[in-house]
């Protein structure tokens, strides 16, 4: 009994933190990338699945630099910045939560 209990808590601290992380990147995005995107984070999650949002972040996020430096040429220097590395972990957590198939829908306009 005392394993599971110390089990679920487990799940539970790792469920938290994956929300923080969430939570983290949701303020990146809205500061960083959205006026340079020119939409919303609820707009900008709902892009792709969620399946989609791990492919674009594998690889220290390759495959979304590409995508939106092409997209969104003024942005091309702010994702290909090294010092964003983490910070688009966390814009990519936040993409990932709220994907278009995932069910979840961020409070930010």
């Amino acid at each position: 009994m005392k394993k599971l209990l110390m089990l679920l808590a487990a799940a539970a601290l790792m469920a938290s933190m994956a929300q923080a992380d969430a939570k983290t990147g949701q303020k990146v995005y809205l500061k960083t990338f959205k006026a340079k995107f020119g939409m919303n984070g609820t707009k900008f999650a709902a892009e792709h699945t969620v399946s989609e949002w791990e492919d674009l972040f594998d690889n220290n996020a390759a495959g979304f630099i590409k995508e939106y430096s092409q997209r969104f040429p003024a942005a091309a220097g702010v994702l290909s910045n090294p010092s964003m590395a983490d910070k688009l972990q966390e814009v990519g957590d936040f993409a990932k939560e709220y994907g278009s198939d995932s069910g979840n829908v961020p409070s930010c306009g």
